[in-house]
């Protein structure tokens, strides 16, 4: 079997910081404890971990206050606690047509239940949201504008900052799902206008999976999704009305954030404007390779520059799961094929109906240059050789 090569970092990061695993096991065996919920010294001691982590996040974010960072099982929950805490039946609500299921899903519900009146602005065919587009659309009883960062299918960075400030002038408040940008570029979200930010602890952070958070910004209040026990004021039957705990029911899972703050702590050590920078050489590469590849097509900007590691493409007349499939078992290349939980993007880039879906190469800090030409060479002699099959 071959050394295995994976590039499907934007489902997960791997392989982790040794940090990392060694946090995890360090709290599993030595800690052990649920924070905030005794007064012993491992109680304790799980707590300092929770906050030290929190404070982290605040620090890598640019969050002032780390209590308004509120920690959750994935950035999902996250994007489900802001939409539904913060919007109203009545209100109105504007997205983008290259949203993963994360956003669409829950404001899809809440459509059909009748609860809001959603837009969903069309994107170009490069994934590109513009500003003006969305300007267009919002009206008097728009709550909530609702955009990603960077798309998880093609890479498309999106003009947070503009959006943020039409947004604001309009009276209305911004969510923006960082899942993919988190860890990998610069995220201020007092410069873009952000009101509520989603993001992954396992992507670009480089924790372990089951964690995530929401950052909730200044002057803003939620409604409710989950309440239950805290740790705080356990006189009371009502969730308290203070953050972080008002958004952070039920024994947190702590072995995980433990882990978090490892992976967070190794981002800092890199930076993030080297990090940004590698993994741009890298994507350059990726393209590069796609560029010798015949009959290969990339979607998106196809600019490192205007993109995060993600990039996507197809075979002509070949078919996409049989490619992901042999660069596997062949080679042992890990790619993502299909719809990659977000089909408004691939309707929007054209791949929905014709491909149904895309094979995605999604790269992180730990791949190399060596990795992406031998995937480069072994794309190109499963062309050669027809072993990917014909789509349809």
């Amino acid at each position: 079997m071959n050394k295995i090569v994976y590039f499907d970092n934007a489902a997960t990061s791997h392989p982790k910081p040794e940090r990392v695993y060694a946090a995890v096991e360090h709290f599993h065996r030595n800690i052990g404890a649920s924070p905030g919920r005794s007064g012993h010294r491992l109680a304790i001691e799980a707590g300092r971990v929770v906050l030290e982590t929190r404070d982290r996040l605040a620090a890598l974010l640019n969050v002032a206050d780390p209590a308004r960072v509120i920690l959750t099982p994935s950035c999902t929950e996250a994007l489900n606690i802001a939409i539904k805490g913060l919007v109203r039946p009545g209100d109105h609500v504007v997205t983008s047509s290259v949203e993963h299921n994360s956003v669409m899903r829950p404001l899809r519900k809440m459509q059909a239940d009748g609860t809001i009146d959603l837009t969903v602005v069309p994107c170009a065919p490069d994934g590109r949201l513009e500003p003006s587009d969305v300007r267009d659309q919002l009206r008097p009883e728009t709550r909530l504008v609702v955009v990603t960062h960077a798309s998880n299918v093609v890479g498309t960075i999106q003009p947070v900052g503009d959006i943020g400030c039409l947004v604001k002038a309009h009276g209305a408040r911004l969510l923006v799902d960082v899942a993919q940008s988190a860890g990998a570029m610069p995220i201020n979200m007092a410069d873009m206008g952000i009101d509520l930010l989603a993001f992954s602890g396992h992507k670009n952070l480089l924790g372990p999976q089951g964690t995530g958070g929401l950052v909730i910004g200044e002057n803003v209040e939620l409604a409710t999704l989950i309440e239950g026990g805290t740790g705080s004021r356990s006189q009371d039957e009502l969730q308290p009305e203070f953050l972080p705990d008002r958004h952070e029911a039920g024994t947190p899972n702590a072995p995980g954030i433990a882990g978090l703050a490892e992976g967070i702590a190794h981002v800092q050590k890199l930076g993030i404007p080297s990090i940004q920078q590698t993994l741009q050489e890298l994507t350059a590469l990726v393209l590069e390779e796609l560029a010798r590849t015949p009959g290969a097509t990339v979607y998106g900007p196809g600019d490192p520059t205007r993109q995060t590691a993600v990039v996507s493409f197809t075979l002509q007349d070949t078919d996409i799961t049989a490619v992901s499939t042999a660069l596997d078992r062949q080679f042992g290349i890990l790619t993502r094929v299909g719809l990659q939980c977000s089909p408004g993007a691939h309707r929007t880039i054209g791949t929905f109906e014709n491909w149904g879906g895309t094979v995605r190469v999604s790269l992180g800090v730990f791949n190399t240059m060596e990795e992406i030409k031998f995937f480069g060479e072994s794309l190109r002699t499963i062309q050669a050789s027809g072993n990917g099959g014909r789509n349809g």
